[in-house]
């Protein structure tokens, strides 16, 4: 048979296969390897993958990669980054070297509000322009798929410019964007001391408004809230995605990244697709986890870019039989990392996970964190050609190193972009 690509003679093939869903609890971390491992590769899309010689006599192809002894993993995914914004927060960085803290900083008109100001002044091509060298940067460590949100706007046409910008920066770059609409990121400066007021306003003019441009653009968008303290209460959520999900959106929730108020069980309740940040995660709502399909996304780099002690609880969660998934949280306030090399050994070292829980969380639980788990995120036939090729005979590499860049080779969709 003849394919469009082989890669062979890798040292292991980690398929990361889906459990009928994403792995879940003990199960985290099956990894699938293939030894002396090959992939066959057909208009983009995985054909077979297998022992190196088995597939060299069943397939003929137009173009082959010699991995030459080393490991083959999918494409990362990262299912939680706030691309696109414009400008930086150093100073703010700055002031919490200095102790102020990350409330302190946004109640004094810092935080998000700092980054609105900037990414309401920027054009549709100044916003396109500065986040591309972010994407680049990602492909570069193997990030293939990404989810990208609003919620630097915080009014209709500042909201609709970032996806605008999403649609424009996937168009221009190999990483393929998943799109979020997060109007309710904060409560802008203009509405300050009238949140009940903010809400109405999501609700009858941004999410309508968001729903005109899924319908022009034929694409479904998540609607994501910042369910937290001096943010969005329960109730205030619970509101907003409930119109959400009438009008066509899926449903995603930050949750308890300062304060456990019960976010995460609205969304296990609501259905969302995941739930992310989970540091302040009482029992019962990651007991919610296990009952329910809402992903758990663990944003590491957060508590460690706000020098904070607690992360996400993986093992409780995983005991309770979740699924968890990892992302990078990419922004500019909190946590400005592109790498999810580095996700992964923060996870590893701080989640306290395994080199292949952490993979797979990257990767197959990431896909499905962002609705797209039987497209991309692992090596299995039918899926879509993201491949990496690693630097490193031993996936253990990963988590293990960090602040070098272990990928060698990317193959996005089938045709190679990085290597």
């Amino acid at each position: 048979m003849q394919v469009d690509l082989l890669i062979h003679s890798a040292s292991q093939v980690c398929v990361v296969p889906a459990h009928d869903g994403p792995q879940r609890g003990s199960r985290l971390g099956d990894l699938g390897i293939i030894e002396d491992g090959a992939i066959a590769v057909k208009d983009g899309k995985i054909v077979a993958v297998g022992k190196t010689a088995v597939l060299q006599q069943k397939f003929t192809a137009d173009h082959t990669i010699n991995a030459n002894g080393r490991c083959v993993t999918p494409g990362f995914v990262d299912p939680h980054t706030h691309i696109p914004w414009y400008g930086d927060r150093a100073n703010e960085f700055e002031m919490r070297l200095g102790g102020a803290s990350y409330m302190e900083i946004m109640a004094a008109g810092g935080g998000i509000m700092s980054t609105v100001r900037n990414t309401r002044q920027a054009s549709l091509d100044e916003l396109v322009a500065d986040n591309l060298p972010r994407l680049e940067r990602m492909l570069r460590w193997g990030t293939t798929s990404a989810e990208t949100k609003t919620g630097y706007g915080l009014e209709k046409a500042a909201e609709l410019k970032q996806l605008d910008a999403m649609v424009e920066l996937n168009r221009q770059q190999p990483v393929e964007l998943t799109y979020t609409f997060l109007p309710a990121h904060a409560v802008p400066a203009e509405w300050n001391g009238r949140t009940d007021d903010y809400v109405q306003y999501v609700i009858t003019d941004l999410l309508p408004a968001g729903a005109d441009w899924m319908e022009k653009h034929n694409v479904t968008l998540f609607c994501d809230v910042f369910c937290e303290a001096g943010v969005f209460d329960v109730a205030q959520t619970r509101a907003i995605l409930t119109r959400a999900a009438e009008l066509g959106f899926r449903l995603k929730v930050h949750a308890d990244e300062f304060e456990g108020l019960g976010g995460t069980r609205l969304a296990v309740e609501l259905g969302a697709v995941s739930a992310d940040h989970l540091v302040k995660t009482p029992d019962e709502d990651i007991a919610a986890l296990g009952q329910g399909d809402t992903i758990a996304v663990g944003l590491p780099g957060t508590p460690f870019g706000l020098a904070e002690d607690e992360y996400t609880p993986a093992k409780a969660i995983l005991a309770a039989g979740g699924a968890l998934a990892l992302a990078s949280d990419c922004n500019p306030g909190t946590t400005w990392n592109e790498s999810m090399q580095m996700v992964i050994a923060l996870g590893c070292r701080y989640m306290g996970l395994t080199q292949a829980q952490a993979l797979a969380a990257a990767t197959i639980n990431a896909a499905y964190a962002i609705g797209r788990g039987d497209e991309v995120g692992s090596l299995e036939a039918g899926k879509q050609a993201d491949i990496l090729i690693l630097d490193t005979a031993d996936y253990r590499q990963l988590g293990y190193r960090y602040g070098t860049n272990l990928v060698q080779t990317v193959v996005k969709s089938g045709s190679l972009v990085v290597g």
